[in-house]
């Protein structure tokens, strides 16, 4: 068992259990999904979960998330290590719910503002050195961008809390999306994990898997 897993403050505990409770948003739709509470150096932020996670309770938890954890799976950690060893959180924790046109319907300004409570929180708590943004609305609250093309493929180092802090954008890993199967995305995916698998914080993951 690692490290990560033993050492959990009551604090992020607590602050879970508080976060499964959140009535804020009517119109989303429940159960709150969350990550393990898990001490970590790296955290993820998604952007809202799908229709099928409330099956699993647990973020990526379907089909978009086969394609995220392979893409980790080929910088060290799979599917299992990446969600014992990174605290995975999201823009929101319900089902937005679906839009009328098709696909997932887009949280409102009101509820990423709701939310943001439950996320600034967990980032005081952890004091993350990597925070993994995953799709345009993780990466719009941290970074000013109109295309993926700008951001998607380097760190950018920010000061969040006092503190300074390495973002790494990436793609959302829905099958809807062609952008990291094609020019430049393609290129600029790879370029974006192999600056994660040099990262610091990551290869202090991966060197815990060496302990156990």
């Amino acid at each position: 068992m690692s490290t990560q897993r033993i050492l959990l403050p009551a604090s992020l505990v607590q602050h879970q259990q508080a976060l499964r409770q959140c009535t804020l948003c009517p119109q989303m739709i429940g159960p709150v999904i969350t990550g393990e509470a898990v001490l970590s150096p790296v955290m993820s932020i998604g952007q809202a979960p799908g229709i099928h996670e409330a099956k699993v309770m647990r973020p990526f938890g379907w089909t978009a998330g086969k394609t995220l954890f392979k893409w980790f799976e080929g910088i060290g950690l799979d599917e299992a290590a990446f969600r014992q060893r990174v605290y995975m959180a999201a823009v929101c924790r319900c089902f937005p719910g679906k839009h009328p046109k098709g696909g997932d319907r887009v949280p409102s300004a009101e509820e990423v503002a709701n939310c943001s409570r439950w996320l600034q929180a967990e980032i005081r708590l952890l004091r993350p050195q990597l925070i993994i943004l995953i799709g345009k609305l993780a990466i719009n609250q941290f970074l000013v961008a109109k295309k993926l093309d700008e951001v998607v493929g380097k760190c950018h180092r920010t000061v969040i809390e006092g503190r300074e802090v390495d973002l790494l954008p990436l793609p959302h890993p829905s099958g809807l999306s062609t952008w990291p199967r094609m020019e430049p995305g393609k290129t600029l995916l790879q370029d974006a994990l192999q600056v994660m698998a040099a990262h610091p914080a990551w290869l202090s993951l991966l060197d815990v898997e060496s302990r156990e």
